[in-house]
């Protein structure tokens, strides 16, 4: 059986994504799609607006046959370690044949030709990207900056444009993971339509960003009825059905007290051994605390913003204090390692088959429960479900062991 892999969030799930899983399927010619997809913490340092079984109820409905955890180690960073520990839980199933990714250009050559010349990371396309994080640049425009100018530099400067786009970057990194790990599967990419990634602005009746729903459902008027004409249906009522139970809608600040607390009971140098503390931010994020006139998230990545800090490296850096993630836990040399287990967070009967025969070929042990392999990441995610259990408006304490607790969301032929 041919299999497409697919990379989500879902968050939530609409009527964007459901056409890029028809499209993977007709372009690649596969019979099942497994997505890897991130847990309750996602790749802009945000919490997801639904728990991840919610979400994993969402990828089924809308034709995902397996879905697969991408650990809270990866989901949570930057392009070149989210793509990274993506393709990794991809490449050790040892099921996926093909990726399907979203683009800009929906071009493939020229990113795989930037992705053949940085792989190994040149040693004058490592010092250019040096130069620019040490004046200060965040990572991503870091890095599309300095192999802009080292493509100048090789008179390629034609192939820059793939850069400049946040799709173009993802894309460049599954192709360099693909080759760091010397997978055999293969990449495609589709063409993103009518609706940018991230876009705010809704301009098409049925197509619009993530971003812009979110926006939408959770302004001052917003309701769940106004997403209806951009999602699936099965994505609404699983959303309403969330929403009732007081597990929706999660945003950033519906943590303000617990984070304020972690804040409030570091010192700055303790503050400096989390995760994506750098630069003096731990200083910064001391200091701000007693200027803010209310406990608000959103507050306090207003005051902290900077060009230096943009608010995606801020979110990341709440994210990593609030969940208690240190330095040594998420080193390049651990995280280059890959994943160590593959958690299965859902499958219909198709995938159901296709799971058995992964169970067969996976390089990795493939769990269902945190209570089934003993690992430091899947510990991790654990603790990271406790924290987002606390954002449920009638949350229990049984809420934050679902990880040990919970079974992966299977659905019948006759449920999707």
């Amino acid at each position: 059986m041919s299999t497409v892999g697919v990379v989500v969030e879902y968050n939530p799930l609409h009527n964007g994504h459901l056409y890029h899983l028809q499209q993977s399927k007709k372009i690649t010619q596969a019979e099942n799609i497994v997505a890897v997809m991130s847990g309750n913490f996602l790749q802009r340092g945000e919490p997801a607006l639904a728990d991840k079984w919610a979400r994993t109820e969402m990828a089924l409905r809308a034709g995902c046959d397996l879905v697969l955890e991408l650990p809270v180690a990866y989901s949570s960073q930057p392009a070149q370690w989210f793509a990274y520990g993506a393709v990794s839980v991809l490449d050790a199933s040892g099921v996926v044949d093909s990726l399907c990714f979203g683009s800009e250009s929906g071009e493939l050559a020229s990113l795989q030709q930037l992705a053949s010349l940085l792989t190994e990371e040149p040693e004058r396309f490592a010092t250019l990207l040096s130069e620019l994080l040490k004046a200060g640049l965040p990572y991503p425009s870091a890095f599309s900056s300095a192999a802009e100018a080292y493509l100048q530099e090789r008179g390629m400067g034609e192939h820059a444009y793939s850069l400049t786009q946040p799709n173009h970057t993802l894309g460049l990194h599954y192709l360099i993971a693909l080759r760091k790990l010397n997978s055999s599967i293969v990449p495609y990419t589709l063409r993103r339509e009518k609706s940018g990634y991230g876009q705010t602005d809704i301009t098409d009746a049925k197509i619009a960003s993530a971003t812009a729903l979110r926006k939408l459902l959770l302004g001052e008027s917003g309701s769940l009825e106004q997403l209806a004409a951009y999602v699936p249906a099965s994505t609404l009522a699983i959303l309403r059905r969330e929403t009732e139970a007081g597990r929706a809608p999660i945003h950033w600040d519906s943590f303000a007290r617990p984070l304020f607390h972690e804040l409030y009971r570091h010192t700055a140098a303790e503050l400096a051994e989390f995760a994506e503390v750098s630069e003096g931010l731990e200083h910064r994020l001391r200091g701000i605390l007693s200027e803010l006139p209310e406990y608000s998230v959103a507050a306090l990545l207003e005051a902290l913003k900077t060009k230096r800090y943009t608010r995606t490296k801020l979110q990341r850096t709440l994210l990593r204090i609030l969940l208690g993630h240190r330095k040594e836990l998420l080193s390049p040399e651990r995280l280059a390692a890959g994943v160590d287990y593959i958690r299965v967070l859902g499958f219909t009967e198709r995938g159901r088959l296709l799971l058995r025969d992964m169970r067969r070929k996976a390089k990795v042990p493939v769990v269902a429960s945190a209570a089934k392999h003993d690992s430091p990441y899947l510990a991790m995610e654990a603790l990271a479900t406790g924290a987002y259990s606390l954002a449920y408006r009638n949350a229990q304490p049984s809420d934050a062991l679902r990880d040990f607790t919970l079974s992966p969301v299977r659905l019948s032929d006759k449920m999707v």
